[in-house]
């Protein structure tokens, strides 16, 4: 199915070239942002309004974006000890995560979790409690596709297709690590150590700032990496995105959902980007 299949609208986002590049600190104070057109856009699992702002300079571009949250969700997955069994089991809490997911493909698709249309996507995971005490967004890759992997996760498209969604990271080291942990330390302890990302890993720096009921999150990230698993930007062109803020944190626990389907965490707006040149 492709784009004009689609019952979703379609928006434009404009690049605008930048003199000063933003700070990357969620604070959106910077000159940058006071000229450059927001668009507005809606995460329709929840009906969550979502702007976004874009800059570039000669080497980098920057995004802005801002969303209502009652509550900021800086945990994720913690141990919680059972008295019971003497050993820690992963806790119901969820960090508060927001997307942005990229078209690698030479044409337009629908780039949703149920699409009918094989796809390949460059990912840029903001993850608050695992990504944002560093100052990066976690970079990684969807393949949706016809082809079985036993390591992909299986789906039966809008149309009855079965489809495969590989889900991987960029090559390098995450933003974190997990902690095993056997020996009781407290009733409740954090599952992840932060660390420096690597590599094509670590391509994406953002950070978020939550203030009165609200996240602001800015991204970085060079315009050409050179690396083959991200999407390459040039000026002059467009490029079909989505976004998507995952709305785990504060829900009720439910052990049939996972990722990427607890929460969703999917796309459903088609968006482009388009450069102003300077």
């Amino acid at each position: 199915m492709g784009l004009t299949s689609l019952s979703c609208a379609e928006q434009n986002l404009t690049v605008m070239p930048a003199s000063e590049p933003p700070v990357i600190d969620g604070l959106a104070t910077d000159p940058a942002w006071q000229n450059a057109p927001a668009v507005s856009t809606t995460d329709k699992a929840n009906l969550l309004p979502i702007i976004i702002k874009a800059v570039y300079t000669d080497t980098e571009i920057f995004f802005l974006v801002s969303f209502p949250d009652p509550d900021k969700s800086l945990t994720h997955k913690t141990w919680v000890w059972d008295k019971g069994r003497q050993i820690y089991t992963v806790g119901h809490d969820r960090e508060d995560i927001f997307i942005f997911k990229w078209n690698m493909g030479s044409n337009p698709v629908d780039m949703s979790l149920y699409s009918d249309t094989a796809y390949h996507a460059d990912i840029w995971f903001w993850k608050a409690c695992r990504t944002d005490g560093v100052g990066y967004a976690d970079d990684k890759s969807h393949t949706y596709s016809l082809t079985e992997d036993r390591n992909a996760t299986t789906i039966v498209s809008r149309t009855g297709e079965t489809m495969y969604l590989l889900r991987s990271g960029d090559d390098g080291e995450s933003a974190y690590t997990i902690d095993l942990i056997s020996d009781y330390g407290g009733d409740m302890l954090p599952r992840y150590t932060l660390r420096q990302p690597t590599g094509s890993r670590g391509d994406v720096r953002a950070k978020g700032a939550w203030l009165n009921g609200r996240w602001t999150i800015e991204f970085r990230r060079k315009l050409v990496t050179g690396n083959g698993d991200d999407i390459q930007f040039t000026p002059g062109k467009k490029y079909l995105f989505g976004i998507s803020r995952y709305e785990i944190a504060g829900r009720s626990h439910n052990s049939k959902l996972s990722d990427p389907f607890y929460g969703t965490g999917d796309v459903n707006e088609t968006l482009w980007l388009e450069f102003i040149q300077q």
